[in-house]
């Protein structure tokens, strides 16, 4: 039986970790040879003064993008999840948005990338079905497990800015990961029958 999920969400959902992975290596590859990707931020390839910054700010903006229409495209998942990850996508278009200066701060920057790092990691628990019987990915236990493990990732990053070390490493883990879920749960609702559709 045909799926509820539109094939246009397969496809932003897995262009998002193509995007962001795709985009952090090409633009690493692109800055001074001491650029350590285990140490230095994502941010700091779309920075004001970083080579050929305009590739990791095109790939925010790609998945910022890519997010919110997964987050159309999704029905099975509950209103609250669809927005909170809407609300993660247009968090991350606002990081490219705002990017770091080349000296002082720059709370714009640190505000929406915040944003974009929580609701990312949260809204698999608020898109889960709590009736059970939707897709597997979407079903409490795995949704709630999914952000456990996403929140970790970020705490890890958080931890990482604290106390220094291998930030890179830490945000491209959380970052990586919290691109591929809207993947796994549009996979896991494209593979679940069209019957019984779900309501928001």
């Amino acid at each position: 039986m045909r799926s509820s999920t539109p094939w246009w969400a397969l496809l932003s959902s897995a262009a998002a970790p193509a995007v962001l992975i795709g985009g952090w290596t090409l633009a690493a590859q692109r800055q001074p040879e001491d650029y350590d990707s285990t140490v230095a931020t994502i941010s700091s390839l779309a920075a004001q003064g970083a080579t050929d910054r305009w590739l990791m700010t095109v790939a925010l903006l790609g998945v910022g993008v890519c997010h919110g229409v997964t987050a159309l495209g999704l029905p099975w998942a509950s209103s609250a999840g669809r927005v909170v990850l809407g609300l993660g996508g247009l968090a991350t278009v606002l990081v490219a948005v705002f990017p770091l200066p080349v000296t002082g701060g720059a709370p714009a920057h640190a505000g929406a990338a915040a944003v974009a790092f929580v609701a990312l990691a949260v809204w698999p628990a608020l898109a889960c079905r709590r009736d059970g019987r939707g897709p597997v990915a979407l079903r409490p236990v795995v949704s709630v497990a999914a952000a456990v493990a996403l929140l970790g990732l970020v705490a890890w990053f958080g931890a990482t800015l604290n106390t220094g070390g291998r930030v890179g490493l830490a945000e491209r883990s959380a970052a990586g990961a919290q691109a591929c879920w809207p993947l796994v749960a549009v996979l896991s609702s494209r593979l679940h029958p069209r019957r019984g559709a779900a309501t928001p």
